[in-house]
């Protein structure tokens, strides 16, 4: 698995990864794109930030406390 900052914000591509990207990008958790915006809609997944008109992010902390709460 690959380092996430400390803080800040990350994009939908360094939760769920791009195997398209160069270098490629591995998931943190790997669900698809669009199971992964039905549980942002649910409340499964943390919700968004938007930072702009087009860019979309989550906080880390947010990614971290998901990952400890399915990871135990």
């Amino acid at each position: 698995m690959h380092e996430l900052p400390a803080t800040g914000f990350i994009r939908l591509p360094q939760i769920i990864g791009d195997a398209k990207a160069v270098p490629p990008i591995p998931a943190v958790i790997p669900v698809s794109k669009s199971t992964w915006w039905d549980g942002v809609r649910t409340g499964r997944f943390p919700k968004s930030v938007k930072l702009g008109a087009r860019v979309t992010a989550w906080r880390v902390e947010d990614i971290r406390a998901l990952i400890g709460r399915i990871g135990s």
